[in-house]
This record gives structure tokens, C-alpha cells and sequence, in this order.
């Protein structure tokens, strides 16, 4: 047996002399893209429309997936006109499901280059690749008594990955919803069906017709609300308000929030980008952050929650400066300098180098 194996991995090594610089094992990624526990992929199984501009996506996921807890994201990288580009979504599925598929439920944003190309051209059968998941934006141990969730858009979408996976262990919960119409509801019909049998409590409100969701409404909706523990997800300025309330009340540690993308604040000045490993040199006015600038301008940059959280997205700011869009805060390199800085939540602050 010793023998054979010394064999192998003879023939085995001989092989990759003849295909370098493409090796043996990239020729198996090819065939079997899910093999590798290393480079972790996952095959689209199904597309499945939600609304008009959402989605659901079946994913397979290959060797080296490790179970989500609800309420975590996972990180997507999808290739576009040759350019991979990375963002995260809530994983909507109940973990361990026994065919190992995970799903995640993707919303069209305007303008959005990876939302779009999943909601309008994704298929069965397309290879994208993933992070593990992550994320704390989890239900408590042990499950408590009473429960609001108020959401608003994709803001669903983490909650009803909660929902699927743990609803059987809470007694009394109250889904708070905020979409344009009764049809831009994501998991309309599935929300409306548990209301109907009595699992959960589901208020519907239309912005068309009914205005953004403000605080008041809630309380109004939910008269016993600070005696629930609170998930909420959904745009930053629902959730400014909701946490002001909250803490206002003297309730704010019975509230838990998820951001999609971080607060931001205007950066003033802008100027010359320059990614020195590319070559490339973008000018902006400073109004988006340096990780847009590059992806816009075709720079392939590494990049994970977009909010500031993960640091996937760091890379060194050889010259120049940059200002932290969240608070003002400005990061100064002089030459020769390599100061990290978070690309997702930084901004040019007149001329500055950056080493992508």
C-alpha cells in the first residue's frame, strides 16, 4: 500500500511539472467547484422570485461550510465583467436544513451592481463564492417571553431566518413591518399565512399610503412594547429614531439593531485617488467611500460587511488623507507611510494614495 501511495503521489506531482502554471488542482475546481474546503463556493440550486425586485437564492454550499446561527449574514462574491465583487446577506433559511442548503434573499438596490445581477441574472446552476457566516445579530438564550421585531424593506430578511428556525420556541411575538405597497412585501404571503394561524401578530404598514414608520406608530401598534424584547433591522433612519426612543425611555437594552450600511456623514473635499498596484487614478468629490470609488473605477478591492464592522475591507493609505465618514475623523499618511484604513467607511480628503 506504501508503495501505490509513493506512486501517486509521484504521477501526482509529475502532473503538476506538465500543467504549471495551472495546477492539477485547478483543473478540479473547475469540474467540481464545491470540492475544495480551502476556497469555500456554493452552487445556485434555485432562483425564486419574491417580489418584483427581490429574490430568493438557493445555495449549495461546498466543503468547509460551517453551520449560521439566525440572524447571521453571510458574505457573497459574484464575478462581474471579470471583476469580483463581494457583499453580504442575511442567510433566511433555518440552519441545518437536512438537504444542507442555505438560502439568502437579495433586494434590488438602485444602482447596485452585485443586487442587480442576482436579482435580474442569476441561474440555476451559477457558482459564486463565500465567507463563513457571521454576525451578532442573534436571538437571546434563554428565548424570551415576549417579542417585537419591527422591520422595514430587506430589514426582513435576517428576521424571518429567526422566524423559520425558532419560532416554535417564542410564545408571544409581534412582527412590525414597513414596505411601499402590500405587494413590495418580502415573505408577504408567507408573514400574512402565520398571522392567520395565530403564530405571530403581523402589522403591515405601506410608506405610500401610510407614511415612514415612526416610533410613535410603533408604540401606538404595540402598547406593552418595552416589556418585549426588540430586533429591528432596516434603513439607518428608522433605526436612528427607534434607538432615541428607546434610550429615551430608559429601555435601550431591550433593543438590538442590524445596519445594512453605516451612518454616514458628508466628508467635504475629495480629490485624486490613487491605487498604486492597479495604476488606476479616480477622481471623486469625497461624498462615497474609497471602497465605491475603487469598484466603480474596476479595482479589484477586497471587501466584506461595508459598515465598518468586519475590517475585510483594510488597506494601507500610503500618502495623503482620508476622512472617517461615520464621525469626520481624519487619518493623515505622509510618504512612506502605511497606515491601515477601512476603505468601506473612508473618504478622500483631498489627494491620497492607496495601496490596491
Amino acid at each position: 500500500m506504501a508503495v501505490i501511495r509513493n506512486l501517486r503521489s509521484g504521477a501526482w506531482r509529475v502532473v503538476e511539472l506538465i500543467t504549471t502554471p495551472v495546477v492539477p488542482a485547478d483543473y478540479l475546481d473547475v469540474i467540481a467547484p464545491l470540492r475544495n474546503p480551502q476556497i469555500l463556493r456554493a452552487k445556485i440550486d434555485a432562483v425564486r422570485p419574491e417580489t418584483d425586485r427581490s429574490v430568493t437564492l438557493v445555495l449549495r454550499p461546498g466543503r468547509g461550510w460551517r453551520a449560521h446561527r439566525p440572524g447571521q449574514y453571510v458574505r457573497v462574491g459574484v464575478d462581474i465583467d471579470g471583476v469580483r465583487l463581494w457583499r453580504s446577506y442575511s442567510i433566511t433559511s433555518p440552519p441545518g436544513r437536512p438537504d444542507g442548503r442555505v438560502t439568502i434573499t437579495v433586494n434590488e438596490v438602485a444602482g447596485g451592481a452585485v443586487s442587480t445581477h442576482l436579482v435580474r441574472r442569476a441561474r440555476r446552476g451559477t457558482i459564486v463564492h463565500l465567507d463563513p457566516p457571521t454576525g451578532e445579530f442573534l436571538l437571546d438564550e434563554p428565548r424570551p417571553a415576549k417579542a417585537l421585531f419591527v422591520t422595514a424593506g430587506s430589514g426582513i430578511t435576517p428576521v424571518m431566518g429567526m422566524l423559520r428556525s425558532a419560532l416554535h420556541e417564542l410564545t408571544d411575538v409581534v412582527v412590525v413591518h414597513s414596505a411601499g405597497t402590500p405587494d413590495a412585501v418580502v415573505f408577504g404571503s408567507e408573514l400574512r399565512a402565520l398571522a392567520a394561524a395565530g403564530r405571530i401578530r403581523l402589522i403591515e404598514r405601506h410608506t405610500r399610503a401610510d407614511g415612514r414608520l415612526k416610533p410613535a406608530d410603533v408604540e401606538e401598534l404595540v402598547p406593552d412594547l418595552f416589556d418585549r424584547r426588540t430586533w429591528a433591522c432596516g434603513p439607518n433612519d428608522m433605526l436612528d429614531d427607534l434607538e432615541t426612543h428607546w434610550a429615551d425611555s430608559g429601555a435601550a437594552d431591550r433593543l438590538r439593531t442590524e445596519r445594512f450600511r453605516p451612518v454616514l456623514i458628508s466628508s467635504g473635499g475629495g480629490g485624486t485617488v490613487t491605487f498604486t498596484q492597479s495604476g488606476t487614478v479616480v477622481e471623486t468629490d469625497g461624498s462615497e467611500p474609497l471602497l465605491d470609488s475603487g469598484e466603480g473605477a474596476g479595482v479589484l478591492m477586497p471587501s466584506g460587511c461595508r459598515m465598518g464592522i468586519c475590517f475585510s475591507c483594510v488597506l494601507p493609505l500610503r500618502e495623503g488623507a482620508v476622512r472617517d465618514l461615520r464621525d469626520g475623523s481624519l487619518t493623515v499618511a505622509e510618504p512612506g507611510d502605511s497606515i491601515p484604513v477601512q476603505t468601506c467607511i473612508s473618504a478622500a480628503a483631498g489627494p491620497c494614495t492607496i495601496g490596491a
